[in-house]
């Protein structure tokens, strides 16, 4: 076992605060990673306050990484020492079972190890990327190429999976139009990626406040949704919506801006169960759909497809000091759009 550096939330109540953790030695297939970004998800900031109540403490959060191949298992044929690489939001799965043959880990039919909060095969709790070194099978650690830059790139293991998975699964493209209903941590991602797929691309906020970066970000239009005539404009409009926010929305009338066939990806997790009307599904044959992340290759692709069209996260670095006061502006809504650690400040 070898100590490192990190930040652990100690308690649900408790601000995170510098401590050390042991990550194992790495054996044959294991990739010994010198972090140098992790972003912050806000589900790090659900599972370090315990507000989906199944939090093990000490806590080390952190599933959007990315950083330099230090040493590699005697077995280890994908990366070398001086790559750079990406670990996402789990680290094992199974790899014997139908989800996982087809490339779906996140859905591991026996139980896919979360990167931080769960219990890994040695029986420890896994610990996440806001430290200074992760160890992790290679086949769970991704190629980050150089047309990426390496901050704006660690949100992509996340928030950019979690858009260009549903993207690339219902076909958008060239001829098809795609709304994105909120542009924050993830809506910016998906509105570039959308984009960069030759989809016209319309963004439906609560307001306009963001309405110019949702042009420049390669949005053809940009809808307060808070207008009720928003929803009589764009009725039957839309092949393709992803939900991105967290809140409990009017899923009816948003289901009414689908055309023939379209659907409704359910990308955000609200507080209470989602209701509508059956006659909204059968009325054009609309479906709403749920999505999580994506496998592993298909992680993989989302990085490359980023780095051939220039597409990064947003993102403001801090320093690790920052952290506690990054988890409130999250809350708030209170930057634009995802803060990404500056792990040798850890």
């Amino acid at each position: 076992m070898t100590t490192v550096a990190a930040y652990a939330a100690p308690a649900a109540d408790a601000p995170l605060t510098k401590t050390t953790i042991e990550r194992r030695e790495p054996g044959p297939l294991d990739v010994l990673i010198r972090i140098e970004y992790a972003g912050i998800c806000h589900s790090d900031i659900h599972t370090a306050r315990n507000e989906w109540g199944r939090t093990r403490y000490p806590l080390v959060p952190g599933h959007e990484i990315v950083g330099i191949v230090e040493a590699v298992g005697s077995d280890v044929t994908k990366h070398a020492v001086g790559d750079r690489v990406g670990v996402g939001c789990f680290v094992a799965s199974c790899r014997e079972c139908d989800a996982c043959r087809a490339g779906a880990e996140q859905h591991c039919e026996n139980r896919v190890t979360g990167t931080y909060n769960a219990i890994g095969s040695d029986g420890e709790v896994t610990q996440g990327g806001y430290s200074t070194h992760i160890v992790v099978t290679e086949h769970f650690v991704l190629r980050v190429p150089a047309g990426v830059d390496p901050a704006a790139a660690a949100p992509l293991l996340c928030a950019g999976i979690t858009l260009y998975s549903p993207l690339r699964r219902y076909g958008a493209g060239p001829g098809t139009r795609v709304a994105i209903i909120g542009m924050g941590g993830l809506g910016h991602v998906g509105v570039k990626i959308a984009a960069a797929l030759g989809a016209e691309v319309t963004v439906l906020g609560h307001s306009l406040s963001k309405k110019g970066d949702g042009l420049r970000f390669g949005a053809v239009d940009y809808r307060a949704t808070s207008d009720p005539s928003v929803f009589k404009e764009l009725r039957n409009r839309f092949d393709l919506i992803l939900n991105t926010v967290s809140v409990n929305l009017d899923m009816d009338r948003y289901l009414s801006l689908l055309r023939l066939n379209g659907v409704l990806v359910e990308l955000g997790l609200p507080e209470h169960p989602l209701t509508l009307r059956a006659f909204s599904l059968g009325a054009n044959n609309r479906a709403v759909a749920g999505s999580s992340v994506g496998g592993i290759g298909e992680t993989q692709e989302m990085l490359d497809f980023c780095a051939e069209h220039g597409i990064g996260a947003e993102i403001e670095l801090i320093s690790a000091e920052q952290i506690n006061d990054a988890y409130d502006r999250v809350v708030a809504s209170d930057v634009r759009y995802r803060f990404v650690i500056d792990a040798a400040t850890i």
